[in-house]
């Protein structure tokens, strides 16, 4: 789905990834874990190209596919790359509109109309992200009145109504609860047997129970990629060790 070729990235001046090289499979949910400031969000949001909005950002060298098309060629439209390649952030952002709106307005943006449409597609998201059975009553209530977990699952409802091929989560547990982690992880299980998932997160025993596959980053480079189970009982380097057994961090 995803394949990554020897990027180089930079922060004005300053390099945050080196040569980084790796493919994310298709339908299974890969984790990209590492220390603070390794160059593992960093690689997320190039995947929807986030970091343009950030002034000074470029790509130094290499290039990103998704789906065969490099996503940095100047023919493609940033606008559709995002709506192929969804985002749900750290920080639960759900707008300042209804439940219902959360969710439509996607759509509506690229001019559907049909209200039994946006109803439909309303209640599949809504049921996709587990949610559908705790709002269904209060649809056009403001989400701000949600619990942090509900606005999470809101906003993976929201990435998933677009019906994107790449989701990409950003530490999206970080600022939740433990059952409302258990509940996006439970979640995030069922998503991918329709979507590709990528996720960044902080912890070790998350990226076990979440991912099939796993890449340890460190100072902007990967260090190494495999099989989530692979990585976690017997690395091929040192220095993923030393980080997965808590000797840095």
């Amino acid at each position: 789905m995803i394949e990554v070729e020897h990027l180089d990235f930079f922060y004005g001046k300053a390099q945050a990834l080196h040569g980084v090289s790796l493919k994310v499979q298709a339908k299974q949910v890969t984790a990209f874990i590492g220390p603070s400031g390794c160059g593992k969000s960093t690689l997320l949001r190039c995947f929807n190209r986030m970091n343009d909005l950030i002034e000074g950002t470029r790509i130094g060298g290499g290039s990103i596919r998704i789906q065969g098309v490099d996503i940095y060629d100047p023919s493609v439209d940033v606008i559709a790359l995002r709506r192929q390649v969804g985002m749900v952030f750290q920080k639960s952002n759900p707008f300042p509109k209804s439940i219902y709106q959360n969710i439509s307005y996607g759509l509506e943006l690229q001019g559907v109309r049909d209200k039994s449409r946006l109803d439909a597609v309303v209640e599949k998201s809504l049921r996709g992200a587990a949610l559908w059975d705790e709002v269904k009553d209060r649809l056009h209530t403001s989400a701000l009145g949600l619990s942090g977990g509900q606005q999470q699952r809101l906003c993976i409802a929201r990435a998933i109504a677009v019906e994107p091929a790449v989701i990409l989560m950003d530490e999206p547990c970080s600022a939740l609860d433990p059952i409302a982690t258990s509940k996006v992880e439970e979640l995030i299980q069922v998503l991918k047997k329709d979507f590709t998932i990528v996720i960044v997160t902080h912890s070790m025993q998350q990226a076990g129970r979440c991912s099939d596959r796993t890449a340890f980053f460190y100072l902007g480079k990967l260090i190494e990629m495999d099989a989530t189970q692979k990585i976690f009982t017997k690395p091929a380097h040192q220095q993923t060790e030393d980080y997965i057994t808590g000797r840095f961090g």
